[in-house]
């Protein structure tokens, strides 16, 4: 058993609670509030003048497939051989002792969503994991969250470098449609029994069809969004919109819509043209017209580390310091399907939480500690 006394917890649940208590026991929060009694056999941590929160969850992440300070040789995150890879999965491309990981528990992000990357136009299978271990299948709380795909630049870029499609938006759209058509096909086969040979990339597209899974979509200006909204509305799939970085632009019509968005890495550079109106001012938008959005690093383009900072960014240019932290707690663990076990501080959730040295969103707060399963992970600031 592990207890923290004396703090200020925020729950994202139930609002802030002062002068509180938190009780963990066999990996789960067991006892919460102002007037809880901690059992004689707890270890006990004063946390007088420190804030808690629930662990950070990133919901667009490349850590352990681009590994950091490797190059080459631990770069696994585009098969870039051929712009449909539906059939591979980022749980494959993982190296757990990636540095990226060590950035997580620093910077208090305990669960992230790792995915392949945007050089194809579906990129394959994408995975939640704890960020702490060293075997990566003990880490994965979730084995399938999600299908990678790629509107934009991006794929455009790879493969009309190569003389092949798509090299243009229409030819993305296109490679997508003509996939998840035949796919489409496969499974009113397998459906009714007709014998066909068996096919892994239809097979996984299969599931987005069925909505076991969603599209998570990659795409930054507002007329690839539209493309996304507009296949997913063909196709009567979930989709969500991963960068939404022109989203902004078309706030209203994803609002209608009902549909998650994944927005940044805000706080880069504006390397390549589809960025050029990067800014603060989407999230800001995007809250304002009622979408509902996670705030991602996309690791390692901004470490893992700085997760809090990008949000608290947005706070000093307009977004509600509510939503900021909604952003990177329970909204989050919502677009996973895990909002059962994580995203918030309360009785049988999951005991994933951060002891701030201050309020997180302040650029000198340190994380002091950081806890995944009960079990501290990570020690720092005083």
């Amino acid at each position: 058993m592990l207890a923290f006394i004396n703090a200020e917890i925020w729950t994202a649940a139930h609002g802030k609670l002062k002068n509180a208590k938190i009780l963990l026991q066999d990996g789960k929060i067991s006892a919460i509030g102002q007037d809880i009694v901690i059992p004689a056999a707890a270890t006990v941590i004063d946390a007088e003048g420190k804030i808690i929160t629930p662990g950070l969850i990133d919901t667009h992440s490349h850590v352990g497939v681009m590994e950091e300070s490797i190059g080459w040789a631990g770069d696994d995150v585009n098969e870039c051989s051929d712009p449909n890879t539906a059939q591979v999965r980022a749980l494959d491309g993982i190296n757990p002792y990636d540095q990226g990981f060590t950035d997580c528990l620093a910077g208090g992000v305990t669960t992230v969503q790792v995915g392949p990357g945007s050089g194809n136009v579906i990129g394959g299978e994408m995975v939640v994991l704890k960020t702490a271990g060293s075997v990566v299948d003990q880490m994965v709380i979730k084995q399938l969250s999600g299908m990678k795909a790629a509107l934009g630049e991006n794929p455009k870029n790879v493969y009309g470098g190569q003389k092949k499609m798509p090299s243009t938006r229409m030819g993305s759209a296109a490679v997508l449609r003509t996939a998840l058509l035949e796919a489409r096909n496969y499974l009113l086969k397998k459906e009714t029994g007709k014998e066909q040979a068996f096919d892994m990339r239809k097979e996984n597209l299969s599931k987005v069809l069925t909505r076991e899974i969603p599209l998570r979509i990659h795409a930054h200006r507002a007329d690839d969004i539209m493309t996304a909204l507009r296949i997913g509305e063909e196709f009567q799939i979930e989709i969500s919109l991963e960068h939404c970085t022109e989203g902004d632009k078309v706030a209203e019509l994803i609002a209608a819509r009902g549909i998650y968005a994944a927005v940044g890495p805000t706080m880069s550079a504006k390397s390549k043209v589809e960025l050029k109106n990067m800014g603060y001012h989407t999230p800001v938008a995007l809250a304002k017209a009622g979408v509902a959005f996670s705030i991602i690093s996309d690791h390692p383009i901004i470490p893992e580390k700085y997760l809090h900072i990008s949000a608290g960014l947005a706070v000093r240019e307009g977004l509600d310091e509510e939503i900021a932290f909604q952003a990177i707690t329970e909204i989050p663990a919502k677009m996973l399907g895990l909002s059962d076990r994580i995203g918030s501080l309360e009785v049988g959730k999951d005991a994933d939480l951060v002891v701030w040295s201050e309020d997180p969103f302040e650029l000198m707060a340190q994380v002091c500690y950081t806890v995944i399963n009960g079990t501290i992970v990570w020690q720092g600031g005083e």
